[in-house]
């Protein structure tokens, strides 16, 4: 018998000049990064996010505060490391990743396989059960207003029950 469990993960950066725009591990050409302790990778942060909730392992403010000197400037994809490492020394599997970034610009879906691939590197889990996805909010909101991205996961976790 297995036992499943998914996650929710939600995370919002503000756009800040003077950075680089990093989303889901790789770079991608832009006027405005986003403003964060870290990289602020909007969409890792919500993978991250997903995937602790999912294995019952608290948050990522939890595990990585941004009070912390460590994380300043850490690339997410550690973090994401760690975490997979974390959810995996619980005894679970990851089955899938499912995100979705939300910002007006820039246009994204030319760095779509860009970023599976990079996530897939990290959590080794096949990049056909890793998707990633882009939307608008037809100018509604911060995100529309062009003030920041917004990012959700969900992940499923499993693990074999004796």
């Amino acid at each position: 018998m297995q036992d499943y469990r998914c996650g929710i993960g939600f995370d919002v950066h503000q756009f800040a000049t003077g950075r680089k725009l990093i989303l889901g591990g790789i770079e991608i050409p832009h006027d405005l990064g986003l403003a964060g302790h870290s990289d602020a990778d909007v969409l890792i942060h919500a993978i991250i996010d997903a995937l602790l909730g999912a294995a019952g392992l608290g948050d990522i403010g939890h595990h990585f505060p941004d009070t912390d000197p460590a994380y300043k400037g850490i690339s997410s994809l550690a973090l994401l490391d760690v975490t997979q490492q974390k959810v995996r020394k619980a005894g679970w599997h990851i089955g899938n990743i499912d995100a979705t970034i939300v910002a007006q610009r820039p246009q994204l879906a030319g760095y779509i396989d860009r970023m599976r691939d990079s996530l897939d590197a990290v959590i080794r889990i096949g990049r056909d059960r890793i998707s990633v996805k882009a939307t608008t909010t037809e100018r509604l909101g911060f995100a529309g207003r062009e003030e920041g991205m917004a990012a959700l996961a969900t992940a499923t976790l499993y693990r074999q029950v004796v």
